[in-house]
Order: structure tokens, then sequence, then C-alpha cells
């Protein structure tokens, strides 16, 4: 039984929550540009560039990437044969609160969503745990901004709704978002499970690397497709006109009842800050 400190876990964590915050992951970078290559529009193409931009900057100078510095998201997978020694929450509360502390980044949350007073240290965090053979311990960091957030819906349909239903839910969510989510942006969706679980797994689907499609060459298709049609709304980059208004659709699947079909789609921002470390 292999055994991991929580402090190691608190360190590895307060480090990439840094990075996420100042730096752009290596896959984002590169849709970034493939897009300003793929864009067609001259105001598209400039927006582009300004992206690009602002990302090289925030790196170089140690300035967040946006404003809002988001909302602290995990999955954790732990290995069934290792052992925390201490608190896996306090280690990743901790890292958070120290990370948006000392850097200066902004503190977005506050206590209760009626009476809005502010916690001060960007905490609590949201954590999703599962369990996976091995004695590895696998962390997902997302710092999830409120703009992208907010423009993301689900639906529960009926299953006579079909593919089609799924599809024009997809591509009427990420018309309904427009210029809100600072596109272009990486479009999650979950389908499948129940309510709850649909969520999750479309919030999960936005770590995926861009680029990276669903194993399964249904999905894979799917994803092809959707990315066609939502670029096809003419939004664009900033939502100021052009092809380039998503980067990916990631898709994953779930078994569900008979009766339902659940649909999530969690929109990401064109900086889609996250990190994933294994211990």
């Amino acid at each position: 039984m292999r055994t991991i400190k929580e402090e190691e876990i608190l360190n590895a964590v307060k480090k990439v929550c840094i990075e996420a915050a100042f730096d752009l992951s290596k896959d984002v970078k590169e849709a970034l540009n493939n897009a300003l290559q793929a864009e067609e529009s001259e105001v598209g193409k400039s927006i582009l560039r300004e992206l690009i931009e602002n990302a090289e900057i925030a790196s170089r100078e140690r300035l967040a990437l946006c404003q809002d510095t988001g909302f602290a998201v995990f999955f954790v997978e732990i290995g069934e044969q290792m052992h925390i020694e201490g608190s896996l929450n306090k280690a990743l509360t901790e890292a958070v609160r120290q990370a948006y502390q000392e850097e200066f980044l902004r503190k977005s949350i506050v206590a209760d969503p009626l009476r809005r007073k502010n916690t001060g240290d960007n905490t609590p965090c949201i954590i999703h745990i599962s369990f996976v053979p091995g004695d590895k311990l696998t962390i997902m960091f997302s710092a999830k901004g409120g703009g992208s957030e907010n423009m993301s819906r689900v639906g529960m349909l009926k299953p006579a709704d079909g593919i089609d239903g799924v599809k024009n839910f997809i591509v009427e969510t990420a018309r309904l978002a427009g210029p809100n989510p600072c596109p272009p942006i990486i479009v999650g969706v979950g389908i499948g499970g129940t309510f709850e679980k649909a969520a999750q797994l479309a919030k999960r689907a936005i770590f995926r690397d861009v680029g990276k499609h669903n194993q399964d060459p249904f999905y894979a298709d799917m994803e092809k497709e959707l990315l066609v049609k939502i670029n096809n709304l003419g939004i664009g980059p900033q939502g100021l006109g052009g092809r380039m208004f998503a980067l990916a659709v990631n898709i994953d699947a779930f078994p569900c009842h008979i009766a339902s079909l659940p649909l999530a789609v969690n929109i990401q921002c064109h900086s889609s800050r996250h990190r994933v470390i294994t211990i």
C-alpha cells in the first residue's frame, strides 16, 4: 500500500493552480494558432491575435490570463492501492487558498448564493472523487470562469428526441451563449446517466485536450459534425463575427434509464485553464 502525504498533495496542487492562472496549456495554444490560420474574417483574425498576445503577456509578466480567475473544480482519481496520510479535502482547499492569496488572484466565491458575502480566499472548491485500480493519485484542476459557466444547460430529453434532438440542443446552447463565454469556446457534452451525472460528464469533458476525440468512432464523428455546425453559426471569436466560434466539441456518454435521455452542455472559455497531474 503506497502512502501519499497531505503536504505533498498541497504543494503539487498549489503549483498547478498558479500555472493554470498564468499559462495557457499547450493544447489550447496550438488550437488558437490553428484557429488563426483557419479564420476567414479579418476581425476574427485580429481578435485571435489579441488572445494569443494576451497569453504571451500573461505568461511573461506572471499576470492572470483573465480577471475572472475562476471557481476551483477538481476531478480526483484515487488508486485503490494507495493511502492518503492526512486530509485530501484539506490539501486541495488549502492549495487553492494559498495560491489565490499569494498570487493576488481574484477571489470570486461567495459563501451563500443569495446573501452573497465573499469568502475572501476563493474557497471552498468543488471536488469530484472516483476510485480506480493502482496506487496513483490523479488530480484534474479547472479554474472555471463564471461567464462560460453561466451559458451551460442541462436538459432532460425524451428518448424519442433521438440523435437529432441531442444535436439540436447542443448547437442551440452554443448559439444562445453567443459572445458571453469569451469565444472561441470549448463545448463539453455529457449524454446519459441521470440529471446530475450528465452535468458531471459535461464538466469533465472540457478537461480533454483540444483535438483529441472520443475513442468511440460514433461519438468522435458526432464531435466533428457538431464542431462544424457550431462554427457555421457565424458568431466567431469574441462574438464579433467569423468562423472560429469553437475550438472543440468533447462528448462523454454513460448508460441511462430506458425512459430517460439526460443531456448537459458545459461551455468553456478560450483560456480553458486546466491542468492534470499524477502523484
